[in-house]
């Protein structure tokens, strides 16, 4: 059972009580860091605004350093993008059309000082059929509701990941 939140060494209790949980399972040169959850916030993105950057500017205004957020409802158009492993690149696919979000979701962090929105998105269109990928600049608003959950204690700082040829989050070890 959780403590209550009100207590003066809730912080700490939980940071003890994740680090418990963490180290009684099986981690396989992963690296986790516990984090706490802050503010929330629910907002409706404003018609024919920029998907990505009406999320990048929700979350700089309110001064969220690191979050997470999902987003559900419809866009006018897409466009998103593949990552070739083997290539080592992105492939952008563009839909001029209509299309249900399905679910979109992700994280804000810091690449090289700037805040960088790392969002997935899946997509429907009239016929039912399923496409997504990695979100990207140009996808068009009609109507969008995100949900976004500020992350404390924590920083999102992405690097250069050689392996991938990514910019993935840096963890300490």
């Amino acid at each position: 059972m959780l403590p209550d939140n009100s207590c003066a060494n809730c912080f700490n209790w939980q940071i003890t009580y994740l680090q418990t949980k963490l180290s009684s399972v099986a981690v396989f040169r992963m690296s986790v860091q516990p984090a706490i959850q802050g503010r929330i916030l629910v907002c409706r993105l404003d018609y024919e605004s920029d998907l990505l950057e009406s999320i990048k500017v929700l979350a700089e205004k309110n001064g969220f350093v690191s979050a997470t957020f999902s987003a559900i409802g419809a866009v006018k158009n897409a466009t998103v993008s593949f990552y070739d492993q083997s290539e080592k690149c992105y492939l952008d696919l563009t839909f001029d059309k209509p299309l249900e979000v399905l679910t979109c979701s992700g994280n804000i962090g810091k690449l090289k000082g700037e805040t960088l929105v790392h969002a997935h998105i899946a997509l429907s269109d009239i016929e039912g059929r399923a496409f997504g990928g990695h979100l990207m600049k140009g996808t068009k608003v009609f109507a969008i509701e995100v949900v976004m959950t500020e992350l404390k204690h924590v920083e999102l700082l992405r690097e250069f990941d050689p392996v991938t040829g990514l910019n993935l989050i840096r963890v300490p070890q």
